[in-house]
This record gives C-alpha cells, structure tokens and sequence, in this order.
C-alpha cells in the first residue's frame, strides 16, 4: 500500500510548501481537490497544469488523482430531474477527467454529496438511472485518459443518495465499465450498519481507493478507532493502491496532522 494525503489540509499554504512538506513526511502521493487550484477547472491552462504536476514531482511526489469533484462548482447536479443540468455535469466530469490525467493522476473520487441529493419527488431507482446516465456518457473519456471514477458512499447525515456500498455497486453495475469503480472511506463506512473489514472483504473486485480518516473528521487513529482490522482486511483482498489521509477539522496544523497521520499510518497499514 501506499500513502498520500489531500492538499487541502495544508488550506492556505502555497502549492511548493505544502508538497516538500507532505514529501518530506515521508508521504508518496497527493490527491488535489480542484477547489484549491481553481473554482472551475477550465479556467486552469495547460502551462498551469504543467507547473502543478511539477510542483510535485520535483518534491518526490505522484498526483494520485481528484477528490471533491464538484465543490464550489455552480449549476451542476449529478441526479437532477433536468436533462440539461445532467449534460452540463457529465460535461464537467469529463473536463476534470482531462485535468487529472494532466497533472498525472489516475483515480477520480467521486463524493460531492450536495451535488447528487435527490430532489423531492425523485425516487432512488431514478436517482440510480440519472446518475449512471452521466457517468456512462464520461466514460470513453476516462478510458482513453486512463483515469478511473471511484464513487464514494457518503454517511446519511452529508447526502440521502449513496450511503452504502451495496448501493453502490448497483450504480456500478449499471455503469458496467473498467474506469468506474469503487471508492472506500473510513468514515463513510462506519455508518453504513456493517463491521469495516466485512465492507472491504466484500468489495474486493471493486474497490480502487480508499481513504484513512475517523468517524469524528479527524486523522486516522485520533478517536481512538483501532483501523489495524482495516489494514488486515486491505491485505486480505491484496488491495496494493493508495491509502489517502482525508481530513475535515485541519487544527491543530496541517502539519502535525500529516506528521501523527504518517505515523499512524506506517504502524498500522504498512
């Protein structure tokens, strides 16, 4: 397994700063929410993306790929009842597709809980048909780019659309294709009604991603939730992708918090 962590967490450190830092931590990878490069990512040029991509390759580090997809994003919205809006959000995940595979990611997390609520008056199983609607229309782009969406169950209190991992894999099923597969969070996962280990056993042909947070928002280990049953059960299903640090409460500093996460993370899940 390897270990990276989201660049939000260092909020409002320049882009250089933050990625010696999480390199220096001994960190592998970065994940980039496209919020902290730009509100829309077509507003970022190719020469912008070079620079980023170097950014963190002349620290040592890989951009494992996107998360917050949609955040600070305006007139988008996977589930919607209008066939415009759907368009126009298929559009914009493709565009994020190209700005992952230009700073060298390969994996889109796909949460953005407000932006696949479902409305009054939509029903789950059309939830299901509009959301694999937009992705399957992303598709031949994610293919040829070589970038996979990992959709992401979301806990019941941040979205009523996907909150399990059985939920899910319908919608994964109903996508049917290589690029679109699963994304695991700790997080999320210990409000879904089953122990963490069965959810990762279960899902061994489908999960790509996964993230190492505890239930509080806080970095892994800090509640005192032991995650070494999550490691042993990564294992057993030879999971060899990344385990990404996501974080929602950034104090004491970004620092720290990397530095007690990577210290977490080598006694844990290495």
């Amino acid at each position: 397994m390897k270990f990276a962590i989201c660049n939000e967490t260092f909020e409002d450190w320049k882009q250089d700063d933050a990625f010696d830092c999480i390199a220096e931590l001994g960190y592998q990878g970065v994940e980039i929410a496209p919020f902290t490069i730009a509100n829309d990512v077509r507003d970022v040029p190719v020469e912008g993306r070079r620079r980023l991509r170097k950014l963190a390759e002349d620290a040592g580090l890989q951009v494992t790929g996107l998360h917050w997809l949609l955040a600070k994003t305006t007139g988008l919205h996977l589930t919607s009842p209008d066939p415009s809006v759907r368009q126009r959000t298929a559009d914009y995940v493709i565009e994020l597709i190209h700005f992952c595979a230009d700073l060298g990611g390969g994996v889109m997390v796909f949460g953005s809980p407000r932006q696949r609520d479902l409305v009054d008056g939509i029903s789950f199983d059309q939830g299901i048909e509009f959301a694999a609607e937009v992705f399957r229309s992303t598709m031949p782009a994610a293919a040829q780019r070589k970038v996979t969406i990992a959709f992401e169950p979301l806990a019941r209190k941040e979205t009523n659309f996907m909150n399990t991992a059985d939920q899910a894999v319908r919608l994964i099923e109903a996508v049917a294709h290589p690029n679109f597969r699963l994304h695991l969070d700790v997080k999320a996962m210990c409000d879904m009604g089953k122990p963490v280990p069965q959810i990762i056993r279960e899902n061994k042909k489908h999960a790509v991603y996964f993230h190492a947070n505890d239930p509080d928002g806080h970095g892994p280990g800090t509640s005192g939730l032991d995650h070494k049953p999550f490691a042993a059960a990564l294992r057993e299903i030879d999971y060899a992708g990344w385990v990404s640090v996501e974080v929602f409460d950034y104090k004491p500093s970004p620092r720290r918090i990397a530095e007690d996460a990577m210290k977490y993370l080598k006694a844990t899940y290495a």
